[in-house]
């Protein structure tokens, strides 16, 4: 009992001591933004860069408080995140089934796995005559996109993953009379996770890619349809907003995603654990 009090007394302020320096680490990730944002600022004010090809950020805030004044910021902010989730839903469900099942089987690997691979290789821009020609110009085709867009990263990662598995885990697991379905939630889902969960990260980014694309489709709403409306009107400081609303908006879910897995990690003993201690 005396041993543990000590033990606890040890660890308390070292955690304690920690704290501190996990928000001075947290801090530095502001330096960057903040400092291409001194720079942004003196470019423009020193006329460094012709204002309607790089707006002072000062309008770039104008055009973000006007469409907040007029209620529609959230208006686009929102059906864009609703596609965004929705496609990459569909996309990460789609890639899990298969991604598991070219994984684990040999056969459905070599069936399924060359043509998914050339797919792969079809740029985002060239789906959309085919998926307006199939789906029209509303939501459907948009969804579908970003769905193709996000379901590649899972796939490739799952399936890889499973398939790098140490081969002596699964003959120990099988000497020990594991079913199929004990093998996989004893053995390959764990060992699969990090890279289901990065493949889950950059399925989540290319969501966000294909997007723009999906709302070039007729899109009346979104930072996409702001994007071409800034184009079209030839207002810089709207691109830009657009493109910040974009990073933030990624940030912030790419950031949801992570906690929200974290937990599936907490085994985990690696070197990314140890930076933060």
């Amino acid at each position: 009992m005396v041993m543990a009090v000590d033990r606890l007394r040890l660890t308390l302020p070292s955690a304690r001591a920690r704290q501190p320096r996990q928000a001075s680490l947290a801090l530095w990730g502001w330096a960057l933004p903040l400092a291409l944002l001194a720079a942004w600022e003196l470019t423009t004010r020193f006329g460094l860069v012709a204002p309607h090809l790089l707006p002072a950020p000062a309008l770039v805030w104008r055009e973000v408080a006007d469409l907040w004044r007029d209620g529609t910021l959230f208006e686009h902010l929102g059906i864009t995140l609703w596609r965004v989730l929705t496609g990459f839903a569909l996309g990460t469900l789609a890639a899990t089934v298969l991604g598991a099942l070219t994984g684990y089987s040999t056969a459905a690997h070599r069936l399924l796995d060359p043509t998914i691979q050339a797919i792969k290789a079809v740029p985002s821009l060239a789906w959309v005559p085919l998926f307006i020609l199939w789906l029209g110009i509303f939501e459907a085709s948009k969804v579908t996109l970003i769905a193709v867009g996000a379901f590649f990263p899972v796939y490739l990662n799952l399936s890889t993953a499973i398939g790098q598995v140490d081969r002596k885990l699964v003959e120990v697991g099988r000497m020990y009379g594991f079913s199929p379905l004990t093998l996989v939630r004893r053995v390959l889902l764990p060992a699969t996770l990090p890279a289901y969960v990065t493949g889950l990260r950059g399925g989540l980014a290319l969501a966000w890619m294909f997007v723009v694309a999906a709302e070039l489709m007729g899109a009346s709403q979104g930072l996409g349809f702001l994007m071409l409306d800034g184009q079209m009107t030839g207002r810089p400081a709207l691109i830009i907003a657009s493109l910040i609303l974009f990073a933030l908006m990624g940030k912030a879910s790419d950031l949801a995603l992570a906690r929200t897995t974290a937990p599936w990690l907490r085994w985990q003993d690696d070197f990314a654990r140890m930076r933060k201690t």
